[in-house]
């Protein structure tokens, strides 16, 4: 069975196009997660605040972030995919966060194969509602577990977000290939 994480690349002309392995889906509050161990995923917990996800969230493969996990990408969609799915996707910006203590940014893509999104370049094309509604979910999405702390930091352009990215596929290859 494939490796979601490890077996694939990180996209096919990364970092400009990258694949987005969906964990969470748009319009809900379950937190799955992919496990390399089994391979699939799993739910990990339901969120313990009343909000849901933006849009579809996972990982991107073959990337290991400042925070010791996969890097995290929100990939816009006007329809929820499923966990597992795979999505080619474009980095349009990058969200800066801090999860306790830990840097934990997100880079926002939207789908390669998506014509609504083709104008969808760079940060200053996402609205500032699209912009608000991403950094109010993040930073309240812990604020009922104990002792958790969210922040985020701002943002940053697609050139930002594809060095995000490649710092990203070195850390990956620096500890695991």
């Amino acid at each position: 069975m494939t490796n979601l994480w490890e077996d694939m690349e990180t996209g096919p002309d990364a970092p400009d196009v990258v694949y987005a392995v969906v964990e969470c889906l748009k319009g809900e509050r379950n937190k799955y997660e992919y496990d390399k161990d089994i391979p699939g995923v799993v739910l990990d917990r339901v969120l313990h605040s009343n909000v849901h996800y933006p849009s579809d969230y996972g990982f991107m493969p073959q990337t290991y972030y400042d925070d010791e996990d996969p890097f995290d990408i929100l990939v816009l969609v006007e329809d929820q995919t499923f966990p597992g799915c795979v999505i080619e996707a474009r980095p349009v910006a990058l969200m800066g966060m801090d999860d306790d203590g830990e840097k934990d940014d997100k880079v926002i893509a939207v789908p390669t194969e998506d014509p609504r999104y083709d104008h969808v370049q760079d940060v200053d094309d996402l609205t500032d509602q699209q912009k608000d509604e991403i950094a109010e979910f993040f930073e309240t999405y812990k604020n009922l577990e104990a002792g958790k702390e969210v922040e985020t930091l701002g943002w940053e352009g697609a050139d930002a977000a594809k060095d995000a990215i490649e710092h990203a596929m070195d850390l990956y290859d620096e500890n695991f290939a």
